[in-house]
């Protein structure tokens, strides 16, 4: 277990949930995580997921990319652009939190569409597997399901 880039994180989360004025048990029930398995992270014991990361990062207000870089998800070097840019998105007072994960879904989609994606396990939309035309849709908006072809 000492590979786990864990430690660094954990005191990290300690740190911000410190500066927020939130208690372990606090926290733990923003994030909708157990007070025993959020102190485990502080304390380096465990690893958490990407989605852990996001659902701690939503609560304690602070970007997600940040974490993953602390957890070893991300290389810091390598996406450096990337979370700033991210960052600056979700930082931006002057956009609503639905604005902020368009924009964010638009990024990644040009970013996809050049030669970079990165998956972050959960959370971020990578598209990878869907179709670039989905079909016909419904008036709500909903699949019309598949279409039926003449032979």
């Amino acid at each position: 277990m000492a590979s786990l880039n864990v430690g660094n994180l954990g005191e990290y989360l300690r740190e911000q949930r410190r500066n927020a004025q939130l208690s372990l048990r606090q926290l733990a029930d923003a994030a909708g995580v157990s007070n025993p398995y959020l102190s485990q992270i502080e304390r380096g014991l465990r690893k958490p997921s990407a989605e852990v990361l996001q659902q701690v990062a939503k609560a304690l207000r602070i970007s997600a990319e940040t974490l993953y870089v602390r957890a070893g998800i991300l290389d810091a070097e390598r996406d450096r652009d990337e979370i700033e840019t991210r960052a600056v998105i979700l930082a931006d007072p002057t956009l609503n939190e639905r604005q902020k994960q368009v924009l964010l879904q638009i990024y990644e989609s040009f970013r996809k569409e050049n030669g970079f994606e990165v998956d972050l396990g959960a959370g971020m939309a990578t598209d990878a597997d869907e179709p670039s035309d989905p079909g016909p849709r419904t008036a709500d908006g909903g699949d019309a399901g598949p279409q039926q072809t003449a032979s």
